[in-house]
């Protein structure tokens, strides 16, 4: 991933969200090394966002600000994404979430970044509003309550305690995938200034080779909030290079409500995805591996129904585990229709082969 004097272009996909695209936009005002060009791409009905961008200087340190507005034809966020690719003119192109807010020095930190690995596809930034780090003692001892990565260690909530004790916790590092599907996110990695390999970044924080771009498009399986699409991409990607999270290019993420889907299509949708991108990962998985995640899934379950009985925020938690109920029966009809379609075609093979053993018997005798 070579930089110098090359064109750098930034895509934010955005919907409903005039407020957050201005805060956005200010940030990268204040950037120390710029984008030569924004690329918004907007799907949202109205003209809010439109009006607002008429009042915004984004020309200080030379980006050039580019605005699209498109039909439903590609309305969502992989479809947005792929059409500011189509449209963006720079050798690497980035992407951030439109209710992102990174620090000054982040796009400076990406590029430095990009130096250090010139064998990178793909660059991921660091989202800091996450847990609480502390460093780690170095005669204490790991308990059940505290993760400890390197020389850094922070409070596990419930969830992975109960997976640990369960033997569900996975012993790969953040950023990498088990064969039994459920990892530890990317916000399982401390804030140290390092650059860490990882076999996936978060499409809303990352910078990519536009050759990687353009052989590779987002998948437009995942309609409009598009949950783990990047984590899909990103597994299609890697043939293309190595991917690095960069901890010292650091920014916000507000998590806007408007545009996200309801907490019931969520948690639908976190079960379903997440199977989905599993298998793309592991296409066969032995058996001991599927029982884990479906362990795993129901697992999660319990805990979040555990929130509606007991946390802040109760409806919330309760809509998104009685989605996350429907999502494990959206993937078991899915298979079992999948089992429904094999069984004649298994019935029109076998018979064939009888039919063909008999007809041969008959010759010999």
């Amino acid at each position: 991933m070579i930089v110098q004097n090359i064109t750098v272009s930034l895509i934010i996909c955005t919907y409903r969200r005039p407020t957050q695209v201005a805060r956005l936009l200010k940030a990268l005002h204040q950037q120390t090394e710029s984008p030569q060009e924004i690329v918004v791409v907007d799907a949202s009905p109205g003209p809010e966002t439109e009006a607002m961008l008429h009042g915004i200087d984004i020309q200080r340190r030379g980006a050039r600000l580019y605005y699209h507005r498109v039909s439903s034809e590609h309305r969502g966020l992989t479809r947005q994404r792929n059409y500011g690719v189509a449209h963006a003119r720079g050798e690497l192109i980035g992407f951030l979430d439109d209710d992102t807010v990174p620090e000054d020095d982040y796009f400076e930190e990406l590029l430095a970044c990009a130096r250090r690995h010139p064998d990178a596809a793909g660059i991921g930034g660091y989202i800091t509003d996450g847990l609480k780090w502390r460093s780690a003692e170095p005669q204490s001892r790991a308990s059940l309550s505290v993760f400890r990565f390197r020389e850094w260690e922070c409070r596990e909530d419930l969830r992975w305690r109960v997976r640990r004790v369960l033997n569900l916790a996975s012993p790969l590092a953040p950023g990498w995938m088990p064969a039994f599907g459920h990892g530890r996110s990317l916000r399982f990695v401390p804030p140290d200034g390092r650059d860490h390999q990882v076999e996936f970044v978060m499409g809303g924080a990352s910078l990519w080779r536009r050759d990687v771009l353009q052989a590779h498009e987002f998948s437009r399986l995942f309609e409009g909030y598009g949950l783990y699409e990047d984590l899909e991409f990103c597994l299609g990607v890697a043939h293309c290079g190595p991917l690095y999270l960069c901890t010292r290019a650091r920014l916000a993420h507000h998590h806007a409500p408007a545009g996200r889907p309801t907490a019931l299509r969520l948690g639908e949708m976190v079960v379903r995805n997440g199977w989905f991108v599993w298998r793309r990962r592991w296409p066969a998985p032995p058996w001991p591996d599927h029982l884990r995640w479906w362990a795993t899934t129901v697992v999660l379950i319990l805990c979040r129904y555990g929130n509606a009985v007991r946390g802040p925020a109760r409806r919330e938690a309760l809509e998104e585990a009685t989605g996350r109920v429907g999502g494990i029966l959206t993937v078991l009809w899915d298979a079992l229709l999948r089992c429904m379609t094999m069984v004649p075609l298994l019935s029109r093979r076998y018979g064939r082969g009888r039919s063909d053993d008999s007809a041969r018997s008959s010759q010999t005798r």
